[in-house]
């Protein structure tokens, strides 16, 4: 098998296995992993080589600047502190605490360090999918995906420091200090300025090609540049990513440029996580081939991950406990220990422990070689498949078995929303019609968002008697299906140009989604 052949089977894998992971409930990324441990056993399958300095430029900018999409600055505000514990915190205990187990077996110091940096940030993609799933509270959602994004920040920090320690074979702590204030600071700030940069392009294209093109250059400069001035690259791109989810940001785009960016954006996330979770299984049976497995490698995997486990365990249950006295909302850290356990079980390793694995070096700066390299690949790629099928494949069952998931009010708060959007719509146009405004353009428009209220009244009342709620789903697929019908017809004869046709093909099957949404 060629790696052309290679690089074929994995996408159709994962366009197979994907829709086959939720009809089995089992996350997506669970599925690919082993998907990639069974096709690295399969003989003649040819070895995976990319270059490992350009595994965190290629693959962590767009990862990240992906989730961005999902929340907003206002969300992580709310959740501050608890994201804070447990981003910062949590990750650099975790460091800390393995880089101690792994050193206690055998692993020389510089060594442990790197790898303790490697595993301590969990992967917010597993357990916020299974976690969306299972309607768990919405803040508790929050704040899993404000770790997963922050604390792949403290751990890239952390992992330069150690790196640059290992590589030089010795660092000062006020050399360690200095970078990780520029790696903080510099990285903040080239990641706002480029989020500032990009909004005053955008306001200024009004072109919706041209306007994804910015937002798809924009994570890769803003980190490049970063790392250039020795600034960190994640907290360049988180910058740049939360400022353009401001509404200052969003009003600069045209409707288009924002679905076209929504759904590349979507694409990219989905394409780059399924490849990374399949290359664990691919580079593992690698490293497994040739590392030279001894009692104190074993050693080293099983003290590494039993650290990464318990003290999870061991923060976020006594730091539940002190946010629960000072506060009395009901979130995360101030939830109950139903919540609390979920938390703590959901402490998958992922993409970015896979990235820096793969991108560390084999020599050091005097050209020998990297201390106990294959040692500390092996264990990290170790820990993010075990983490992912012990813990993966249990989260659900967890969750379902403390009752801490439901149904959710997640479809009565998206028709309260388009409800309220629309009431804001006819309130503007009352003005408008006050302030002199041509009545006949106003009572148009106004009579668009009067159907749209009405349907959206019509859909909540449906909302409460679930059959009717089936039968309104099915003739709105049939209606849907005529206008689709009548379109393709259009255009094979030639009534109506491809353009056009598409156009208007555009428009119903974003109708459909939305109309998917509110049943």
């Amino acid at each position: 098998m060629s790696t052309f052949e290679l690089c074929a089977v994995l996408v159709a894998g994962i366009v197979v296995l994907t829709p086959l992971s939720r009809r089995l409930g089992v996350p997506q990324p669970v599925v690919i992993t082993v998907f990639g441990v069974l096709l690295a056993l399969v003989p003649g399958v040819p070895e995976l080589h990319v270059p490992p300095e350009h595994i965190l430029p290629v693959v962590l900018p767009p990862l990240l600047f992906a989730a961005t999409l999902r929340t907003s600055p206002r969300e992580f505000r709310e959740s501050a502190l608890p994201v804070a514990l447990l981003a910062v915190g949590l990750t650099i205990v975790t460091a800390a605490v393995v880089a101690v187990a792994v050193h206690a077996v055998g692993l020389p110091w510089p060594a442990a360090f790197v790898l303790g940096a490697i595993v301590s940030p969990p992967d917010p993609v597993a357990a916020t999918s299974v976690a969306r799933g299972l309607g768990l509270p919405a803040r508790l959602v929050t704040i899993l995906e404000g770790e997963g994004l922050f604390n792949d920040a403290t751990a890239l920090v952390l992992f330069q420091v150690a790196l640059s320690a290992a590589l030089a074979g010795a660092l000062s702590p006020e050399d360690a200090a200095v970078e990780l204030v520029v790696g903080i600071l510099g990285g903040a700030a080239i990641g706002l300025a480029g989020g500032y940069g990009a909004r005053l392009a955008l306001a200024r294209l009004h072109d919706a090609t041209t306007e994804t093109t910015v937002s798809l250059v924009l994570p890769y400069a803003a980190y490049l540049l970063a790392e250039q001035v020795g600034g960190s690259g994640v907290l360049a791109v988180l910058g740049a990513g939360l400022y353009l989810r401001t509404g200052a940001a969003h009003r600069a785009l045209t409707s288009r440029g924002w679905l076209d960016g929504r759904a590349v954006w979507r694409f990219a996330d989905f394409a780059l996580t399924s490849l990374a979770f399949s290359f664990v299984g691919l580079e593992l049976t690698d490293v497994l081939g040739r590392a030279d497995l001894t009692r104190e490698s074993w050693m080293v995997l099983i003290s590494a991950l039993a650290a990464v486990v318990l003290t999870r365990a061991a923060w976020v249950f006594p730091a539940s406990a002190v946010l629960r006295r000072r506060s009395r909302e009901d979130g995360v850290g101030v939830y109950g220990g139903r919540e609390t356990a979920v938390v703590a079980w959901s402490g998958m390793r992922g993409v970015v422990t896979v990235a820096t694995a793969l991108a560390l070096p084999t020599t050091t700066d005097d050209g020998g070689p990297f201390p106990r390299h294959d040692d500390i690949v092996l264990t990290a790629l170790g820990v993010v498949l075990v983490t992912l099928l012990l813990q993966g494949l249990t989260l659900a069952p967890l969750v379902r078995a403390l009752h801490v998931g439901g149904a959710g009010d997640g479809h009565v708060a998206l028709l309260t929303l388009r409800r309220r959007a629309a009431e804001a719509a006819q309130e503007r146009l009352h003005g408008l019609r006050e302030a002199g405004v041509d009545p006949e353009a106003v009572d148009v428009v106004a009579a668009r968002y009067e159907a749209m209220l009405r349907a959206a009244r019509s859909l909540h009342d449906a909302g409460q008697d679930e059959r009717r709620q089936e039968e309104i789903a099915h003739v709105l697929e049939q209606a849907i299906d005529a206008e689709r019908e009548a379109l393709l017809e259009a255009r094979r004869n030639g009534s109506a140009g491809a353009e056009v046709v598409d156009e208007v093909l555009a428009e119903v099957e974003a109708r459909s989604l939305r109309q998917a949404e509110s049943l």
